[in-house]
């Protein structure tokens, strides 16, 4: 007979009636769903295919902190599971406009044997069946039948080895002969991979206790993963491409993604069959839009609710976006002298000497109803109503359509390039839209922005954030408020890459750098004598991170993105969580030198260091190798040719024998030197700006921040016409490449 051994729906229903209180953490982001793993949805990633510009890929994660070594039995998808993408690109129909669904059977070629693979045959093997929507999930058109997912990677005689394993060329092989084509059009893989997150975890649970030099909580874990590339004409409302777009933001391209494993109420032990037997209605018990909704927005009382619930009733949690927990430790009048980790970043109490954000505060609230914002996304008759709803909720404006409705190519969401008079409220330069007016927590992109090649020189895992400095100070983009492409637009919020920092660019946009980039600058900005907006506590939240900035191995550069799973066995050495450690890293300048010194330990299977150096802490290069030691733990490296103008930044690559690698923190080294010298000062007519580094953009800035002149370097000096100024006061700024290199004052008499 049958015995009922799991009424699922009903447990959570219980435990929501009563409020269940126990602690989660990232990737366990709810009580209950961290009870059942194979069903916990861990990451969603939406992006446009750096590979195949026509075509987005996306990503959907489940089962947290699978050890490589989880043996003898190992994680698979789950049966009895429904694993789903879901796609709305029609405000007009409401809820889901595409459905993917994805179920997953077992099956055992040797039940004989305690091992997952022997003799060529593989036990609790994962075969899927993947079913497409196209009318919101009310019917299903079957586009995969028989996909296969290829095994964990055990070790070389399970996968490797002929005689008593699979006999494959090696795991990656497997990885990539498992990839179909759907009848529909899309490629499609489904399997173990390295977990592509990373996170301090310790420092972000202790209570914000975010450190310079965090450790990746997840490092050397794996995760399972569905990964589906499809044709944007597929995605697209109206069945187009982008050639069809109307400019690199237009609202028609805009898709809003999230990703669910849903249960049958309930589950039942056959015990004629030896299997489980599911029945009843289907209960949705995990979800994933935007990262980190759960684990740091939602209350620990709600979290198996928000789970459980359909994104369209996301308008009940609003209140937590409008004044989030996290603003509470970036407040000095609250907690914030208690969180050291998170002393960088400090909410405006008074942008332009009158808008306090801090929660429960009035925020832009004074002004609704007002001329100043007819008009704008902030006007009743568009959006006002859900962006200034009352005077206790500051974060309405910024924080809740990040997460909940996208942001709109509207004022004032445009940056503060080009609004006349230091308007916060005007237009200025578009720089994002992936508005979708629907308050439901989804992971929006707009696929009609270009893509950002991942080997260029502005690729930045600080996605919007990093394309709104370059909008606000390269001189690139800053001297126009016309649409143009600026790298990064493609990053998240806009979509999510592989590579985007969502911890760091997160804590960032709750300490109000959304704001500051639309011109509702931090509190040390003085409006009439400061002279530029880049102000110290800008530039605080702007260099802020979380601790670890990317994750612990490299991404393959195309289809399936990800990089193959951590082996549970390599060979000669055991590979655990951590194989090397870092216990040491200092860099000092020594003459016009730069000496790195680093200290290691539990060195295995390492093969060497690569030193790399940055000027901008952003992009690195390779400048040397220094070759793995068993004798000894101490290693150092001198830097011959460090900028002496720019702040030189060093990291340490250690790099294992099978290509995985993690990095050391950061340390930097500057030598003070002046880029620019500036005759005659104080000047009347012109001023003779001379440097040894050619080619610098040099812009005058007057005590508003207003940009008043701007010339290029003819070789190593300029001479600029400074009569038409005003007497005063002024800030002459030197940039290379973009990147701010020496400051100085003139006086104009």
């Amino acid at each position: 007979m049958n015995r009922i051994i799991k009424l699922f729906a009903g447990i959570i229903v219980c435990l929501i009636a009563g409020h269940y209180t126990s602690y989660a953490s990232s990737h366990r982001e709810a009580p209950l769903i961290s009870n059942d793993p194979l069903a916990d949805n861990t990451d969603l990633y939406v992006f446009r295919s750096p590979c195949d510009t026509n075509k987005v890929v996306m990503i959907a994660n489940y089962i947290p902190f699978e050890h490589p070594a989880g043996g003898p039995n190992y994680y698979n998808f789950g049966e009895g599971i429904r694993y789903e993408i879901h796609i709305d690109n029609n405000t007009e129909t409401p809820g889901d406009d595409i459905v993917y669904r994805f179920v997953f059977k077992q099956t055992s070629q040797d039940p004989t044997t305690f091992f997952n693979i022997r003799l060529g045959k593989q036990n609790l093997k994962d075969m899927y069946r993947c079913d497409k929507s196209t009318d919101g999930g009310k019917t299903f058109t079957t586009i995969i039948s028989g996909g296969i997912v290829p095994p964990n990677n055990i070790g070389p005689r399970s996968i490797e080895n002929a005689t008593v394993g699979l006999g494959a060329p090696d795991y990656d092989d497997l990885m990539m002969s498992a990839v179909i084509t759907a009848s529909s059009g899309e490629k499609v893989f489904c399997g173990p991979v390295d977990d592509p997150f990373f996170v301090d975890l310790g420092g972000a649970f202790d209570v914000g206790n975010f450190r310079p030099v965090g450790r990746d909580g997840l490092a050397k874990f794996n995760c399972h993963s569905i990964v589906i590339e499809v044709p944007i004409s597929s995605l697209q409302k109206g069945g187009k491409t982008t050639k069809y777009a109307t400019s690199i933001l237009d609202p028609n391209f805009v898709i809003g993604v999230y990703a669910s494993a849903s249960r049958q109420k309930i589950t039942t032990f056959n015990t004629t069959s030896g299997e489980n037997d599911y029945s009843g209605n289907w209960i949705q018990v995990s979800r994933l839009g935007m990262p980190l909704t759960n684990e740091v927005v939602i209350p620990i009382g709600y979290k198996d609710e928000w789970n459980a619930t359909d994104p369209s009733k996301d308008i009940k949690f609003k209140e937590y976006f409008n004044n989030p927990e996290l603003a509470l430790y970036m407040d000095d009048s609250q907690f914030g002298t208690a969180v050291p980790g998170l002393s960088q970043l400090r909410i405006q109490t008074k942008s332009l000497g009158s808008f306090d954000f801090r929660n429960g505060k009035k925020g832009l609230f004074p002004l609704k109803g007002s001329s100043a914002v007819a008009g704008t996304a902030l006007d009743d008759a568009n959006f006002g109503t859900i962006l200034l709803p009352n005077n206790h909720s500051p974060r309405a404006v910024d924080l809740l359509p990040i997460f909940l409705t996208g942001v709109p190519n509207l004022a004032p969401y445009q940056l503060a390039t080009g609004k006349p008079d230091g308007n916060p409220l005007a237009n200025g330069k578009p720089f994002i839209n992936n508005f979708l007016p629907t308050l439901e927590d989804r992971l929006r992109l707009n696929m009609a922005v270009p893509v950002t090649p991942r080997n260029s020189a502005d690729f930045s895992s600080l996605g919007i954030i990093q394309a709104a400095a370059l909008g606000l100070t390269d001189p690139r983009f800053d001297g126009s408020a016309a649409l143009q492409f600026i790298p990064n637009m493609d990053g998240f919020p806009n979509g999510r890459r592989l590579e985007d920092d969502v911890t760091t660019i997160e804590l960032q946009a709750v300490s109000g750098v959304a704001l500051a980039a639309i011109g509702l600058w931090y509190d040390d900005y003085k409006v009439g004598h400061t002279a530029s907006p880049v102000t110290p506590d800008f530039l605080n939240v702007y260099t802020f991170t979380g601790g670890v900035t990317k994750n612990d191995t490299t991404l393959k550069s195309c289809f399936p993105y990800e990089q193959s799973p951590w082996r549970g066995f390599t060979g000669k050495q055991y590979e655990g969580v951590l194989a090397v450690t870092f216990t040491g890293f200092t860099a000092t300048a020594a003459e016009h030198t730069s000496l790195l010194k680093w200290e290691v330990a539990n060195q295995v299977n390492n093969d060497h260091y690569d030193v790399e150096a940055s000027t901008d802490a952003n992009q690195y290069k390779v400048i040397g190798q220094v070759s793995a030691k068993d004798d000894g733990s101490v290693f150092q490296f001198i830097d011959q040719n460090p900028s002496m103008a720019k702040t030189n930044f060093y990291r340490i690559k250690e790099v294992d024998k099978d290509g995985k690698s993690i990095y050391s923190a950061v340390r930097y080294v500057k030598f003070n030197a002046s880029v620019i010298t500036i005759s005659p000062n104080p000047a009347a007519s012109f001023i003779k700006v001379n440097s040894s580094i050619e080619n610098l953009q040099i812009n005058i800035f007057d005590v508003t921040g207003r940009k008043v002149a701007s010339q290029m370097l003819n070789g190593s000096s300029a001479q600029i016409n400074i009569a038409s100024l005003p007497s005063g006061i002024y800030t002459v700024i030197a940039y290379s490449n973009g990147v701010k290199t020496d400051t100085k004052k003139i006086v104009k008499q």
